[in-house]
């Protein structure tokens, strides 16, 4: 069996996967920044880290997977205008700051549950990690690589840069970082425009603050992540992953915190999935094209024509490989959707053939022989770099197979039995565990039951009361849709399609 092989953003090639402690990986990934709803730019990479955690887990490896929750800091970074968004919504809808990021971390939970992504293993907060941060800043300081000016302290970028190799990551040299670096408040404090900040000083109006051994403040953005990465998974661990943004200035910056903390640079292979487009544009403001998962779910967006089922959007994400840009459109989406139906059906006729327990040879060599291919082949595209898109590839080329069998175009004995219990073992593998996609029909239709069961008691309810006119218009309205509401003569109802 071939290995496991990961594109390190690093090294900027593909390294077979060694963890440090063999049989057990550490993989932390960035979370959001809970300052708002999340939106499609959160599916990827969340669905992307799924598949990891799942193949690596698949491979026998006890994993520890950490993600955090950005709650303090990235605001700042953000510039004034976040900070502020914060602030109106915690006064309009009369909540505290942390009221307000638990419900849209609690709408994040509930969205990642929707794409069927397993929890993390741990999923440590910004705001629980405060004094791991101020610790760290000290040692940073310490060393000489950090200065305090009034009450605000940054990391020295340039005295870094001419002992290590501040830009590796990103490709970026310090010239292109001084052209690049975003005006935000604070920049004439600093000794070098390049220099980021560690903690900053707040203001008496800035929402949330701690005490620190430079005064009233709250941390940077980019020591949340190398605390709480260095007290998880220690100092080196296996892999850090994320979006494509963050390369520069988030993860290029933790490598330097970390480094000089810990003596070591703190990942050996960085995994960084490419940037959603929509409609063949980047996502943004300026645009009006940033959908929220909320939106995408109820279609509740102009730029949507319909409703899209989270394993639509799932098994759509998965049929590009995380590498590659991935454009979002309401063609795309509709095609995934036909598609994932096509396949499920397939893949549950499978499922439920029964191959006996006689052994017996292929009767159609040539089409046993390009089914074993097309399974086997499924490890091997996993294990070059996730390749996803071609694994869900080959499961389409299954599909006319299976269906052929369904039919009786295909004989039964066409295939091995060898052969057509590799198929269901595969099948159920990657669909279910690898790639974690679910059922739609069986899902809506569940959905659908218990709507209707809601509209009966409802209407039970009505005519008990003698509401005939609620009673009436929810038995028309039904038929309109096409629904036929049934009394029985025992008092109850029932409803036909």
């Amino acid at each position: 069996m071939s290995q496991l092989k990961i594109y390190n953003s690093l090294t900027r090639q593909k390294e077979v996967f060694q963890s440090i402690t063999p049989g057990r990986a550490g993989m932390y990934v960035c979370g959001p920044t809970v300052s708002g709803e999340s939106h499609l730019g959160h599916a990827r990479p969340y669905i992307t880290f799924d598949v990891l955690y799942r193949y690596l887990t698949h491979l026998g490896y006890k994993v520890r997977y950490v993600r955090n929750i950005t709650d303090a800091g990235h605001f700042e970074e953000e510039g004034r205008e976040a900070e502020d968004k914060i602030s109106k919504k915690a006064v309009l809808e009369k909540l505290e700051p942390m009221e307000l990021v638990q419900k849209y971390t609690n709408l994040y939970h509930w969205a990642m549950d929707q794409f069927n992504t397993i929890p993390p293993s741990i999923e440590p907060t910004a705001t629980g990690h405060i004094v791991e941060q101020i610790g760290m800043i000290e040692q940073i300081i310490e060393a000489g690589y950090g200065y305090v000016v009034n009450g605000s302290v940054y990391f020295d970028v340039k005295k870094y840069a001419a002992k290590y190799e501040y830009g590796k990551l990103s490709g970026r040299v310090i010239e292109d970082l001084l052209e690049t670096t975003r005006e935000l408040e604070g920049q004439e404090e600093k000794r070098d425009r390049a220099d980021f900040a560690l903690w900053k000083n707040a203001a008496p109006e800035h929402i949330m603050r701690w005490k620190s051994p430079w005064g009233i403040g709250f941390p940077g953005w980019h020591i949340e992540c190398s605390a709480m990465a260095t007290k998880y998974l220690g100092a080196e661990f296996d892999i850090h992953g994320g979006g494509m943004d963050l390369q520069f200035p988030h993860h290029e910056s933790e490598i330097a915190q970390s480094t000089i903390c810990n003596h070591t640079a703190p990942v050996r292979y960085w995994m960084h999935n490419n940037m959603i487009t929509i409609n063949g544009r980047k996502m943004g403001k300026s645009y009006n094209n940033v959908i929220k998962l909320t939106e995408l779910f109820s279609g509740d967006h102009p730029m949507l024509e319909k409703a899209y089922h989270p394993m639509t959007v799932r098994f759509f994400i998965l049929q590009t490989q995380y590498r590659s840009t991935l454009d979002f459109g309401n063609e795309a989406l509709q095609a995934a959707e036909k598609g994932l139906k096509r396949l499920w059906e397939a893949y549950e006729w499978i499922l439920k053939y029964d191959v006996g327990s006689t052994m017996y040879d292929a009767k159609d060599s040539e089409l046993d022989a390009k089914v074993n291919k097309l399974v086997t082949e499924l490890d091997e595209f996993m294990n070059d770099d996730l390749n996803t898109a071609k694994v869900l590839a080959n499961l389409f080329e299954l599909v006319p197979v299976i269906n052929g069998m369904k039919d009786k175009h295909i004989a039964a004995d066409a295939l091995s039995s060898t052969t057509l219990a590799l198929l269901q073992t595969q099948m159920q593998l990657y669909m279910n565990d690898i790639l974690g996609l679910k059922n739609i029909t069986n899902e809506e239709s569940s959905k659908l039951k218990d709507v209707m069961q809601l509209l009966i008691d409802l209407r039970k309810e009505a005519k008990a009361k003698k509401d005939f006119v609620t009673s009436d218009k929810i038995r028309n309205q039904l038929a309109e849709l096409g629904i036929q509401l049934k009394d029985e003569k025992d008092g109850g109802m029932s409803y036909s399609l």
